[in-house]
């Protein structure tokens, strides 16, 4: 993109106009190949805190930087992520992660991207490295982990190297802008099946829009507390492929609601580590297991859709009896 073209851009940013698909594409292929200054990105960030980023626009940009990642080719395996936007500010234990790994003990393929902690002291790659999980962008291990752990892990940066080029500008502004939302649409492996939570009801109906482009199996999911997955702390909103937005219960699962005290994740990388493999090895609180089973069981749902989420959420527990998850967690550790 030549620099008349990114200040044409802006411009019709600043007229209060929308980006089509093809032109926010446009727009970050050439941030992330270095070719816009600082001021221009700032100018960019700032236009889209100004005012809600549209679907095309995020598919756009999604779109660019998939075209920019290194690229990661898992074979003929059906594979979920399960992951969260971050920035719901809870301060819970690592629950989509652990989640992952119960999933993994029921047989089922997990392709999982993220990254450091955001809105708490420990993100997932920050656990997974404490734990001895080896980050790598090296596609051989990453299958060879999936082989042997129904498992593996992509490290954000890693396989973004674009966004080397917006770091030092969005440390310098200091405030969310539509980066923290495209975290989970950039998984570079490109699984066919998704779970993602978000902190802001506004998001749900934007992750749609995405995900139905994209083609993905999803289910788009938040607490109406405010939390970025299934807390069973209340009722949660979902919306899945096919579907409106419907809202569930805890005693969808046949739970009562649990206190949000019960999904705190302690104070330090040890202590969420210690919460991820007592749940794992069936020491870990009655309300930690169910929070962990609940999300494992949408996740195995979007493996068998015909399944309830009652039946699923049996299996998610009967792996926690077994150690099943537990053992993939080491397959992957050791």
């Amino acid at each position: 993109m030549q620099d008349q073209n990114i200040k044409s851009t802006l411009e019709q940013l600043f007229a209060g106009q929308t980006l089509s698909m093809s032109e926010a594409k446009e727009t970050l292929s050439a941030i992330g190949q270095g070719l816009v200054n600082d001021f221009q990105i700032a100018s960019l960030l700032t236009c889209y805190r100004m005012r809600p980023i549209t679907g095309a626009e995020l598919a756009g940009f999604r779109e660019a930087m998939i075209a920019l990642a290194v690229p990661v080719d898992l074979g003929d395996h059906k594979t979920i992520d399960l992951c969260g936007t971050g920035g719901d500010g809870k301060d819970t234990f690592n629950i989509s992660t652990t989640a992952s790994f119960v999933v993994a003990g029921a047989g089922y393929k997990v392709a999982k991207h993220g990254n450091s902690g955001v809105s708490s002291p420990c993100g997932s790659s920050n656990v997974l490295d404490h734990l001895g999980y080896e980050m790598t962008n090296d596609v051989d291990k990453l299958r060879d982990d999936l082989e042997k752990g129904n498992f593996c892990y992509m490290h954000a940066p890693l396989f973004h190297p674009a966004m080397k080029h917006v770091g030092a500008v969005r440390r310098g502004i200091g405030v969310k802008t539509f980066f923290n939302i495209l975290g989970p649409l950039l998984n570079p492996s490109q699984p066919g099946l998704q779970i993602t939570g978000v902190y802001s009801e506004d998001l749900m109906p934007l992750y749609q829009e995405v995900f139905e482009e994209m083609g993905s199996e999803y289910a788009v999911i938040r607490s109406v507390d405010g939390y970025d997955e299934i807390s069973l702390t209340g009722a949660f909103a979902m919306v899945r492929r096919g579907e409106t937005m419907s809202t569930y219960e805890p005693a969808t699962f046949g739970l009562d609601p649990l206190e949000a005290s019960e999904l705190h994740g302690g104070n330090s990388i040890q202590d969420a580590a210690d919460i991820l493999v007592n749940v794992l090895s069936g020491k870990g609180t009655p309300g930690q297991t169910q929070v962990v089973c609940a999300n494992a069981a949408l996740a195995i749902q979007r493996f068998q859709p015909n399944r309830s989420l009652q039946d699923c959420f049996a299996e998610a527990r009967s792996v926690i009896r077994s150690g099943a998850g537990l053992e993939k967690l080491r397959a992957v550790t050791n």
